[in-house]
């Protein structure tokens, strides 16, 4: 048989996964919004609850327009198989609760979501699953933190916010070595500029939320693994009971935000490059964290493993929370808000916003501090967005130039 010609990824958000010809000669994606479906006999019905028979039941089992997202997203992580979820910590909770079992350990990235590093809270009050974050700058760093209940490796990269990379080669490579499974969160660099599985993980992660919709009005997740038949296995076990499934009308958006994916990235990235530039010059600011930065000390672990920066900056301002949000305050184009990946430019407070769950020597071990900001860049007109920030420092210089001659 002649091998199906691999296509960019730039066509597979359009195209995988769909024959209009299947549907009605529709050339959009049908909406199946509909709960259940119907039999041609009760033999049917029993052929597809017992597996003899494939095809729909009911949609937290199966959806068509789901199928459709589910497909395009494996095909995009060059993966064997994709679930859809509610929400993106729907995803964690059900990858981390198909992997461990009671008196488990998860090994993860030192820096996680705010909600992650809250679920882990609960899995080792509730079920005794227990966790350590660690680093993970060397492969010797993440052996030696490995225990004998040791049985999954979680990793975030870039990790939210600080931007701080982890090196996956090594990750896979320690991984293998121990027979550990890996999990990979890849909401920041979406499956257009990062492909964990490429590498030898075995899940991959996304809040759609994110850069996978791209505006800013749907709640969802997905998992991608290597493993068709694992996926199948989660899918008729943890997903159906959890029941963390999502909507059609999700999944439907999402389809319809994914064929602009690549156009989308390629603008977030290139706005980011030059803010970053323009941030590294600002007297204001101390540090910039961007993968792409060349001055960045992991910027060769960024080439190894991404294909571009991405859309993602942290900057940490003179001074501490007060000076950090009296510069947020003074914003007028970029909107103060938590997510990242829709048209519109957001800025949040992470040590107050996204991570105020995390204790505070925990928060500060991760490098979140009072000063730190986390910067989504959107689509405008870069200019615009750097006069914007202009603005907003030219402000804060005005307000601590008035502070020290008081």
């Amino acid at each position: 048989m002649e091998k199906k010609q691999q296509l960019h990824k730039d066509t597979t958000v359009i195209h995988e996964g769909y024959n209009d010809q299947e549907h009605q000669g529709s050339l959009a994606v049908p909406l199946y919004q509909t709960s259940t479906f119907s039999f041609e006999s009760a033999k049917q019905g029993e052929n597809r609850f017992s597996g003899v028979e494939e095809g729909n039941i009911y949609s937290r089992l199966g959806n068509p327009t789901v199928r459709v997202l589910e497909e395009r997203m494996a095909a995009l992580e060059n993966g064997a198989g994709a679930l859809a979820f509610g929400s993106g910590m729907a995803a964690v909770s059900t990858v981390l609760v198909h992997l461990t079992k009671s008196g488990d350990h998860i090994l993860c990235s030192r820096g996680i979501y705010g909600c992650t590093f809250g679920l882990l809270g609960i899995l080792d009050e509730k079920y005794k699953i227990t966790h350590d974050l660690v680093q993970m700058r060397t492969e010797e760093e993440i052996e030696r933190a490995i225990k004998p209940e040791t049985v999954c490796i979680y990793v975030e990269t870039p990790i939210n916010p600080t931007m701080e990379l982890v090196d996956l080669h090594a990750i896979v490579n320690v991984a293998k070595k121990h027979g550990l499974r890996v999990v990979v969160d890849n909401t920041f660099s979406s499956p257009y500029l990062q492909n964990p599985l490429d590498i030898g993980a075995d899940f991959v992660l996304h809040s759609a939320t994110k850069y996978i919709n791209g505006h800013g009005d749907v709640i969802a997740g997905l998992l991608v693994g290597n493993d068709k038949e694992e996926m199948e296995k989660i899918r008729m076990t943890v997903q159906k009971d959890y029941g963390g499934i999502i909507s059609p009308f999700d999944a439907w958006l999402l389809i319809r935000g994914l064929k602009t994916l690549p156009v989308r990235m390629e603008r977030h990235t290139s706005n980011a490059e030059k803010i970053m530039e323009y941030l590294k010059g600002q007297k204001l600011v101390e540090e910039v964290y961007y993968p792409f930065d060349e001055n960045n000390p992991q910027f060769e672990i960024a080439k190894n493993q991404m294909k571009a920066g991405g859309g993602l900056i942290s900057f940490t301002v003179k001074g501490g929370k007060e000076e950090a949000q009296l510069l947020i305050d003074s914003l007028e184009l970029i909107r103060i808000a938590v997510s990242l990946g829709d048209a519109e430019t957001l800025i949040q407070h992470p040590a107050t916003m996204t991570h105020s769950i995390v204790p505070e020597n925990e928060r500060l071990s991760m490098g979140i501090t009072d000063s730190l900001l986390r910067l989504a860049v959107g689509l405008e007109h870069a200019e615009d967005l750097i006069n914007d920030l202009d603005r907003a420092f030219s402000l804060l210089e005005k307000s601590l130039t008035e502070a020290s001659a008081k």
